[in-house]
């Protein structure tokens, strides 16, 4: 069992450590909604990654991580402080420009919408359904993020735009990276022993993975019916 030591301070994991004002039901809201990015990385990427093995969605994670290093670097270069409310939510002992949440959600925002508009990876979710329709979903939680960390307290209106503009341009950064540079090596990664050996894809070259998927798995019942009907 760990002691702690009396002249020794202890801190809290700030990626989920979120306080709001007692019956504030905006604030509870807000408090939610600054958890987004945690819920975007654990139940969405990782489990996507998981479960479809595909090169962009790694490749896209891998961005977000690279971006969160950068944000750590610069944090720690400016060490500028967060607004005075930091005392209240103990959070004075880390910087706040620019805001992580923030550029997390602007990268994310940035990348995906690229993705969808540039038809890179097949994210058609229904037939008809406009790529600059799924382009726009995002949006709305990025610019609730930035509005969440300041009426929490964290950040400074400052330290909000700083991370909401090196996000976008980050993600237009790795976007143009993964799919104009990186994405040559895809079919050479898909072909090596880990590729192979991992199920590792790439389905850039699909212009709707859901509907490819769709087909494939229908096909493939009407050719077990078949010989099952052909066995009888």
């Amino acid at each position: 069992m760990f002691i702690p030591h009396p002249t020794n301070s202890l801190k809290a994991v700030t990626l989920t450590h979120v306080r709001y004002q007692q019956g504030d039901r905006l604030g509870y809201f807000l408090a939610w909604v600054s958890l987004i990015p945690v819920f975007i990385s654990l139940g969405g990427i990782v489990s996507h990654i998981l479960f479809r093995r595909e090169l962009q969605a790694m490749f896209f994670a891998l961005g977000l991580i690279v971006s969160q290093y950068i944000n750590e670097v610069i944090k720690s270069s400016v060490q500028q402080s967060r607004p005075e409310t930091c005392a209240l939510l103990e959070m004075c002992d880390s910087h706040g420009w620019p805001s992580s949440h923030s550029q997390y959600m602007f990268f994310f925002a940035t990348y995906f919408s690229l993705l969808s508009i540039l038809h890179r990876g097949g994210i058609g979710i229904a037939p008809r359904t406009p790529n600059q329709v799924l382009a726009l979903l995002p949006w709305p939680c990025a610019l609730l993020t930035m509005y969440s960390r300041v009426y929490l307290g964290y950040h400074t209106v400052e330290q909000v735009f700083a991370g909401a503009v090196l996000g976008l341009l980050l993600g237009a950064i790795w976007f143009w990276m993964v799919n104009y540079f990186f994405i040559n090596y895809f079919p050479a990664i898909e072909e090596s022993f880990c590729g192979r050996f991992f199920y590792i894809k790439d389905c850039s070259h699909v212009p709707n993975v859901l509907k490819f998927e769709y087909d494939n798995a229908r096909a493939a019942r009407m050719r077990m019916a078949a010989r099952k009907v052909a066995a009888d």
